[in-house]
């Protein structure tokens, strides 16, 4: 559906079973400037909450370990999760109790613990964790450093999934892996510390994005990349109203796990090119290989309508990525090999398909920069 925004979808989610098994986040990925140098550099800011229903005085921190896992104890907490890319990568991580963070559940959310706040149109705060702190808390999972922001928030581009995320299939928790992005693309303003080094958002530069995960459980394969940085090869000019999203790997219904499957949207210059399997009518078909060299992680997404076909072809080096960190909340980390980044590059090409397909026009052909990414399996520590 063609920019379509519902607020509604960005909602606390963790009611009925999800209270105690169940996560729901809030992600915001932006590319902001260095205020000396003028140098860019991608950050991201999430706030993470996990099994309210089990909540304890202070944060419960599983992370798979035996013991606790022996005695079923499940985490609870919210995670306040920052992080950065390039060569000097690191992801901080700050915990509250549940019972200790206000929360807004119904839209327009609204989410504050201490002095870090996240809502539909702003968010701030700071993490701040010592090499010290890092080393006597492995269960933290957390690199070493300081990183605080204070930014607004305007989301202009919504990526609507359609019906498999409406009140209906949320109230019955259809999906093990629920998704939206309100803000495919979005308008970041404020600016960063990231240890003593101030970078500034500006609404020309961001390439800003904003999306929300919910669930009881994280899927797998698992497959990301978005960005509004995006240059015509045919015009050599920027493209200043697209976008592009593409998203999931393996969706499963109650118990029924699908084949693999992703859903994408193309905001070209105003017109809506989607690629949705659940709009059978659309004979939507997606095919995608993600892949390990000994420096890049790649992917090479086709996907195709009876109107329209994108091409996709993205890499990102992985000296400037990370392993994100997330345990499910059962308390098992079984994603560990979760390559994330904010400085894909790669080239997308746009066809305009008819005579059932026998006819294919290329329409654009696209360099995009900043693409955030991510790919993952289940694998063991």
């Amino acid at each position: 559906m063609a920019n379509i925004h519902d607020i509604t979808r960005d909602e606390w989610m963790l009611r009925g079973p999800l209270a105690e098994k169940g996560y729901d986040w809030w992600w915001h990925s932006m590319t902001a400037e260095n205020e000396k140098t003028g140098e860019k550099k991608a950050f991201y800011v999430e706030f993470f909450t996990c099994n309210p229903g089990l909540a304890k005085d202070e944060p419960v921190i599983v992370w798979n370990d035996p013991e606790k896992q022996k005695k079923g104890i499940r985490p609870s907490y919210l995670m306040v999760n920052a992080g950065f890319w390039g060569e000097d990568h690191g992801q901080l991580h700050r915990f509250f109790s549940i019972w200790d963070t206000d929360i807004q559940p119904d839209a327009p959310y609204n989410i504050k613990a201490a002095d870090c706040m996240c809502s539909e149109t702003h968010s701030e705060g700071s993490i701040d964790v010592s090499a010290a702190d890092a080393a006597a808390h492995p269960e933290w999972m957390s690199d070493a450093g300081s990183m605080s922001w204070n930014f607004n928030i305007k989301k202009e581009i919504a990526f609507h999934v359609g019906y498999g995320a409406n009140k209906f299939f949320r109230t019955i928790n259809a999906f093990e892996m629920f998704w939206h992005a309100e803000g495919m693309k979005t308008v970041f303003e404020g600016e960063i510390i990231l240890n003593g080094v101030k970078y500034l958002l500006k609404p020309e530069t961001c390439n800003g994005y904003s999306d929300k995960n919910w669930g009881g459980d994280f899927t797998s394969p698992w497959v990301w990349l978005s960005s509004n940085n995006l240059t015509s090869r045919i015009t050599g000019k920027k493209l200043q109203n697209s976008v592009f999203e593409i998203g999931g790997g393996r969706p499963k219904i109650f118990f029924l796990a699908l084949n693999r499957k992703l859903l994408g949207e193309f905001y070209y210059e105003g017109e809506d090119y989607e690629f949705n399997f659940s709009k059978f009518w659309t004979l939507s078909r997606t095919l995608f290989k993600c892949w390990e060299t000994e420096d890049e992680i790649r992917w090479h997404v086709v996907q195709i309508t009876k109107d329209a076909k994108l091409d996709t072809r993205i890499k990102c080096k992985k000296k400037d990525m990370l392993n994100i960190r997330y345990e499910a909340p059962t308390g098992y980390k079984r994603h560990n090999r979760l390559w994330n980044g904010g400085t894909g590059t790669g080239i997308l090409r746009l066809y305009k398909r008819s005579l059932f397909g026998l006819k294919e026009e290329l329409i654009d052909e696209i360099y995009a920069e900043g693409v955030g990414c991510e790919y993952g399996e289940y694998c063991d520590p």
